[in-house]
Formats: C-alpha cells, structure tokens, sequence
C-alpha cells in the first residue's frame, strides 16, 4: 500500500507514519519541512497549502490512501483534494468530535448536528475549521473520504501534554489533587490505536463520519492515577476531593486539571461519544496501564512536551502548584 500522509511530523501525524511503515507500506510525506526530519525510508515532499503554488509538489504520483490531519482553512482542505482526487485511492481525514453543535447529547452519534461551516472559509474558531474541513472534502470526494471525529488523544508523542501534566505531578511526589469521583469514566484512545483505524480504514474504503475513541467508561479517573502512580513509582498521595468544592475555587475542568471533567459539567459529553460504529469497524485499543506506561517512558526520554508541528503554541495546561497547594491547604483534615 501506498501512504500519502499530509502533515507526518506531529503527534498524529507520526504516529501513522510509524505504523504505516510496520506494515511495510510505501510512504510519503507533504509538510513544510520545518519541525523534524520523516524516519529513514520515507520520502518528503515540501510544500505549504498556504502559499501561492504551494502544491506543486503534489502535481505528480499516486497513492492508494490519504491521511490528513489538517485543522486550517477550509478552503485549502477542498484545493488539495481537488488536486490529488483522480490520482487516490481513498482519503482519510482526522476530525474531531469539537464538530457536534451544542447542545451536545450525552451518546452523541455520527448523525447529530454539526456546527455551521464554510468549506471556502479562511479563518474560523477550531470547531467551524474541522466542520469546514469535512464539508469541502465531501462536496469533492464524496464516500471516498472517510471522517475520523478523533476523541481525547493520549499515548508518547503528545503535544498538548494532558497526560504528561499528570506524569509529571505525580512524579514531583507529596499530596496530589486528585478531583473526584474516583470511580468517574474516562474516555480517550491511544495515539496508536488510532494511527492503526485510520490505516485499516483507508485499505478498508471506509467512507462518512465516524467517533474514533474508546469505549465510554473503559478506564475510570481512578485507575488514571493509580496507573500513573505505578508508572512513576512516586511517592505521592492522591487526595481525593469532591467536584463541586474543586469548581467552587474557580478550577477549570480538562484545563487546570487535564482530562477531567465531572458529572453533569456542560463539556461532560466529550467522555460519552457513541462509538458503536468504530468497533463494528474493528477499532481495537490497548490498556490504560500500557498507554500510561509507555507516556511515561517516552516522557522521561525526550525531557518535555514536544511543540506542536505547524501550529502556534498553546497555553500550558495543568495546575499551578502553589494554586494547588493553596487549595489543598483550605480543605479539612
């Protein structure tokens, strides 16, 4: 098989490329060339979607499946479908579940509203881009596209640093803030999970929208910690407090504390997507404890949280410790 992967550098992005290169397919790689080099037997092709005749690299070749992770204008999206559409096989874009309109449901599926979009749009919030993005590649490729409304996305290489943040806190050791319940769902894939459903996806000619993340309720935020505790070996204490004192100190769920996000929250819906049709795909993902530890490793070997390929910086996420203590501190014995 032959990989066209759009981007190949990042998070996401790298992830496919190293699966797709366990399977012995034949990869390339479109990007700008600036954030890294691709592994050893990938060809780079160089180019900026952005730029008058930013294409050009793609004008020649053909490939069986397109992986993209795209999350600018829409309109850039369309042009390189448009150029590459009679030269692929099928084209794979990584969404995300930000597309639902709200009020989101609890269960949300493939079939409920998204935000209005434009799919000539040059700007727009993260939303509107991806919901963008789907639309203008389905008015050129129509069910030869399949869309990947990705859920939160954990496991080495991870560029925003959710799990990391709790690596790192827990392996600073002492009294940790752990935000209750303990027994509250947690729904999230491994990085690699996804590279692999996105690649048997492309072979497979999957097309239309589809919830790409894990079972509701697999994992619990207890067993989060616990698991992160095991990987650190740390000497910290997890001290367990009920949501409604964390939110009434102003602490902002997913992030001051990544990941998080308890019972009846407006962004509660994020951890209770409907993925029936991902697993009827053959979805298949890996243990926490295994994506934690393997996190963990990786963490330890590159030294921090990578910047995120082609995108500007992001806020930190996590808590401050002095906030945290200072919390702690007001709490009861």
């Amino acid at each position: 098989m032959r990989l066209l992967m759009l981007g190949g550098t990042g998070f996401v992005g790298g992830a496919t490329v190293s699966e797709a290169l366990d399977r012995g397919w034949s990869v390339t790689v479109f990007n700008r060339g600036r954030h890294g080099a691709p592994p050893v037997g990938v060809r780079r092709l160089v180019g900026d979607r952005l730029t008058p005749d930013g294409l050009g690299a793609l004008a020649d070749g053909e490939w069986d499946v397109v992986v993209d992770t795209w999350d600018g204008a829409p309109r850039a999206a369309g042009q390189v479908a448009r150029l590459l559409t009679g030269r692929i096989g099928h084209y794979v874009y990584v969404s995300s579940g930000s597309v639902y309109a709200p009020p989101v449901p609890a269960g949300v599926t493939e079939g409920d509203p998204v935000v209005e979009a434009d799919p000539e749009a040059t700007e727009g919030d993260y939303p509107q881009l991806k919901a963008g993005a789907e639309r203008a590649l389905r008015e050129v490729l129509g069910d030869r596209v399949l869309l990947a409304r990705a859920g939160l996305i954990l496991g080495p290489g991870e560029d925003i640093g959710r799990l990391p943040w709790w690596l790192g806190r827990i392996a600073r050791g002492g009294e940790v803030l752990a935000p209750g319940p303990a027994d509250l769902p947690v729904q999230y894939i491994d990085v690699r999970d996804l590279a692999a459903y996105l690649l048997d996806s492309g072979a497979a000619r999957r097309g239309g929208p589809v919830n790409v993340v894990g079972r509701p309720g697999s994992a619990t935020f207890g067993e989060l910690l616990a698991a992160c505790l095991d990987a650190t070996g740390a000497d910290a204490r997890l001290r367990w407090v009920d949501p409604e004192r964390i939110l009434a100190a102003g602490v902002v769920p997913w992030n001051d504390l990544p990941i998080w996000i308890p019972p009846n929250h407006e962004w509660r819906w994020l951890q209770q997507k409907d993925v029936t049709r991902a697993y009827a795909d053959g979805l298949r993902c890996r243990p926490l404890t295994e994506t934690v530890a393997d996190t963990w490793s990786w963490l330890r070997g590159v030294g921090q949280v990578p910047s995120r390929a082609g995108r500007p910086p992001r806020p930190p996420v996590g808590l401050d410790p002095y906030r945290e203590a200072a919390l702690l501190a007001t709490l009861p014995g």
